[in-house]
């Protein structure tokens, strides 16, 4: 008798729309299982142009990049957006700055973002059902508990490509 053997999932994709504070933002996030950790791969368009901090304002980008607890972006259109994705995905309760889903800053050139990036902190298999978030400000990785990255500007949820 044959039993099929259940495939492990090892990639996942998070489609990313704009908040109103960013309507124009649109982009993708995909995770791939590689050897000894997980590879990250974002492309976005309609990201706010730079702005240089001003007096007690932060400035607008680079933009904070992280993974957030919930796979709920629904709200998109409220002075406050994606709260219901709740904070950093933090699985391991450490201090910010090293979250399993702190990511690097996005640099943007015209709006335009590409990266890609390695980590081993977590696989494919944990980070479905949560969202992929981008922020309005840089994430200074020190203030507690989640960098002071500003409004949430881009939010996707995360799910299985099989």
């Amino acid at each position: 008798m044959y039993y099929p053997v259940r495939q492990r999932v090892s990639r996942a994709y998070a489609e990313v729309q704009g908040s109103a504070l960013a309507p124009d933002l649109y982009g993708y996030v995909v995770f791939t299982d590689v050897p000894y950790g997980t590879e990250v791969m974002v492309e976005v368009s309609g990201l706010p142009p730079y702005q240089p901090a001003q007096g007690d304002q932060a400035p607008i980008g680079p933009h904070g990049f992280h993974i957030h607890q919930h796979a709920d972006c629904g709200s998109a259109d409220k002075p406050e957006p994606f709260q219901e994705a709740g904070g950093h995905w933090n699985p391991t309760n450490q201090p910010h700055g090293n979250h399993a889903g702190d990511f690097p800053v996005l640099f943007s050139n015209n709006g335009y973002a590409r990266m890609s990036f390695f980590t081993n902190a977590f696989s494919v298999e944990d980070v479905i059902g949560h969202s992929v978030m981008i922020h309005q400000n840089p994430d200074d990785y020190r203030s507690q508990p989640s960098g002071d990255a500003g409004k949430r500007i881009g939010c996707g949820p995360i799910m299985a490509l099989q």
